[in-house]
């Protein structure tokens, strides 16, 4: 069987879209291997029908972390078996690129968002042009990948000349699980607690909403959400869940009531986003509160199964949340959209493509 190196940056545990991608190459005939590094929390990853490996690192973050699991994971795949190389992102696109072109092997990006224009990017004048030199050397030199929406697809083209496939991150179709709804409404955010996510005003916006936040992920901007949580006072209705593994996240989704869906407008990669969780909450049947974003706002346009806000101020959020409470007729209506989109809006369609791509490839 073909083998083929994927690489990321995190530990594998809560990937759920290379879990997926993965599952789906190992079916389709492949031999899948996925690269991350180990955490001194890792969780085993359970029996999966792909492989994997873990690179230890002795720094974990910022620039001594990038460069010693970069020079780590670059000896790594120079030696291990591999027919095709697939870089996750621009944080490991180097070592991919040095080590297809040593071995003579072909090599794909799978750019997960518009890396660059990341707020904790973009916003930080000598990390942005780091960066950007990065992608400006690597993205020409991988004639072959693929992305999740029409505009990371457009803009690396107009950028690079490259053309790349859209493959969006869309969950698997699977029956709803016979889950009873919490007692007291409940609003769930899952995904990276990161900058630029809208926690400064989504947090106290529970000021003035009759519900419980869980927050079901971890992130850089996680001391300071619990900092604002203790600031306002709301330690008994935001709740802090941490990781949460993708089979638990999906049962938890399911028994809440509203998922948010917020990304500040700071960045091209933020305002032309298409986040897996907006997804998640489809597929779980719930509603969502979401940004009025091009790429949400288009799905929607087919498919309305969330309410969209045209900005992320704390009173918006409070009053978008009281109405999705509160408007029953409105909430009904979103609801049963979801229901309707789960048939179209998933892997099971969407893998196909992938593995046609694939196919080109080897």
């Amino acid at each position: 069987m073909p083998r083929i190196l994927l690489t990321v940056t995190n530990d594998l545990s809560y990937d759920q879209r290379m879990q997926r991608i993965c599952t789906s190459l190992a079916k389709a005939g492949y031999e899948p291997v996925l690269i991350g590094r180990k955490l001194a929390n890792s969780i085993p990853l359970g029996e999966l029908s792909f492989g994997w490996k873990r690179l230890y690192c002795f720094f974990t973050k910022g620039f001594l972390f990038y460069s010693e699991y970069n020079i780590r994971l670059f000896f790594y795949l120079l030696f291990a078996k591999a027919d095709a190389y697939c870089a996750i992102d621009l944080d490991t696109i180097i070592p991919c690129y040095f080590a297809s072109l040593l071995r003579n092997k072909p090599r794909v990006y799978d750019a997960h968002e518009l890396f660059t224009e990341q707020k904790e990017i973009v916003t930080r004048k000598v990390i942005h042009r780091f960066w950007l030199g990065i992608e400006r050397f690597a993205v020409p030199r991988f004639a072959k990948g693929y992305t999740v929406n029409l505009f990371i697809k457009d803009e690396f083209e107009r950028r690079y000349g490259v053309k790349y496939l859209i493959v969006r991150n869309l969950p698997v179709l699977k029956p709803l699980q016979s889950v009873a709804k919490n007692l007291s409404p409940t609003i769930i955010y899952q995904g990276a607690v990161n900058e630029g996510r809208s926690f400064e005003t989504l947090i106290p916006a529970m000021k003035a909403v009759d519900a419980v936040l869980w927050i079901c992920g971890v992130g850089n901007f996680l001391n300071q959400s619990k900092a604002l949580v203790k600031e306002y006072a709301l330690e008994d209705k935001v709740i802090f869940k941490g990781a949460v593994s993708p089979k638990e996240l999906a049962l938890i989704t399911q028994q809440c009531h509203i998922g948010v869906m917020l990304f500040e407008d700071t960045g091209l990669n933020q305002y032309y986003s298409l986040a897996n969780r907006f997804f998640d909450y489809m597929m779980a049947g719930i509603p969502q509160l979401c940004v009025n974003y091009p790429e949400y706002a288009a799905i929607l346009q087919e498919h309305p199964f969330a309410y969209l806000i045209n900005d992320t101020s704390e009173k918006t959020i409070s009053d978008a949340l009281n109405k999705l409470l509160t408007n029953s007729v409105l909430y009904n209506s979103l609801q049963s959209n979801t229901i309707a989109a789960r048939k179209e809006l998933n892997w099971n369609e969407e893998e196909k493509k992938l593995i046609a791509f694939w196919k080109q490839i080897l």
